[in-house]
């Protein structure tokens, strides 16, 4: 049965709708991608250890990124196009390892000690580490806003540290240590992963990267816990599940649905809400509060992330 002809005033309506949902799936992304932290001190609370949740965090995942990857190599297949060699393959599966596993085990490890809303502030500013260690390992070109938006986030991080330092004292130190090398060794794993994706492709290499990580996590789990400690209880098993799914799988598709509908600078301004989201849902499900310095820190970071990625989208298009 053939299609009907469209209209003409069909495809403005189309095309009216797209920027909507693009802001509607960039936001949901973001704010789903906040709630990782929240649900992970939800099962800290719970008595679990963060070797246990990272091994079913990525358990969960596995069975996804397994089809996802079976559908890549048949693309290929369907179009005549060779699979990259075992050399590409074995790179791509050592930088996922570091971005997807070392990355999430030092952040799990951070969450023990310091506020989920801190933790997400320092992982936020990471895009400040793509760019300094890309001037220093591959002589990228370091731009004066990339300075002056990273003394502008850590004078932030600053005020929120020596707040929490006063009170915490070495936890704080600890926490924020940990989720800084969890911002730096992400920050690594975007800038060796640029060269694998002109050779492997974007969906082939996510499938990799999060494929050996998976296996790393549930290897470093069997040498350090006994195998019957991921039967966890059926609460558990559900946080878990969120995590995997509701924070890492899910969020992730509704991220690349938006950058088909939106821009990338109106994607990059979207991502600021998550740290925003992540004091939120802190203080209605954990009980999280901020004080008055704590908020303007948070500020500072927001703001001048918020303005060096968008600047820097713009320098892009």
């Amino acid at each position: 049965m053939s299609r009907p002809a469209s209209t003409p005033s069909q495809p403005t309506v189309s095309a009216a709708h797209l920027p909507v949902a693009g802001y509607v799936f960039g936001a949901a992304g973001a704010v789903l991608f906040a709630s990782k932290a929240i649900i992970i001190k939800l099962a800290y609370a719970e008595g679990i250890d963060p070797e246990t949740l990272l091994a079913l965090r990525l358990a969960f995942s596995l069975p996804f990124y397994l089809v996802i990857g079976a559908f890549a190599v048949h693309g290929l297949h369907r179009r005549g196009e060779a699979l990259p060699s075992l050399k590409i393959l074995a790179q791509s599966a050592g930088v996922g390892a570091l971005g997807y596993w070392f990355s999430s085990y030092v952040d799990f490890l951070g969450l023990q000690y310091i506020s989920a809303s801190f933790e997400r502030l320092i992982l936020f500013t990471y895009p400040l580490f793509v760019v300094l260690f890309g001037a220093l390992l591959f002589g990228q070109p370091v731009r004066l806003r990339a300075l002056w938006a990273f003394a502008v986030a850590y004078s932030g991080l600053a005020m929120i540290f020596a707040q929490n330092f006063s009170a915490a004292g070495s936890d704080t130190a600890r926490g924020a240590a940990l989720v800084g090398a969890a911002a730096v060794s992400f920050a690594l794993y975007q800038l060796m992963a640029r060269k694998l994706l002109n050779h492997i492709g974007s969906a082939l290499f996510t499938c990799v990267a999060m494929i050996s990580a998976c296996v790393v996590a549930l290897g470093q789990f069997a040498l350090v816990r006994p195998l019957e400690a991921l039967l966890v209880s059926p609460h558990m098993f559900t946080l878990a599940l969120m995590i995997a799914i509701g924070a890492t799988v899910l969020p992730t598709f509704l991220m690349n649905a938006a950058l088909k509908r939106i821009s990338a600078q109106a994607n990059s301004m979207i991502s600021t809400v998550s740290p925003v989201a992540t004091m939120a849902l802190a203080f209605l499900f954990l009980g999280e509060t901020a004080s008055v310095t704590e908020l303007v820190g948070a500020g500072l970071v927001v703001g001048g992330i918020g303005w060096f990625t968008l600047a820097d989208s713009r320098r892009r298009r």
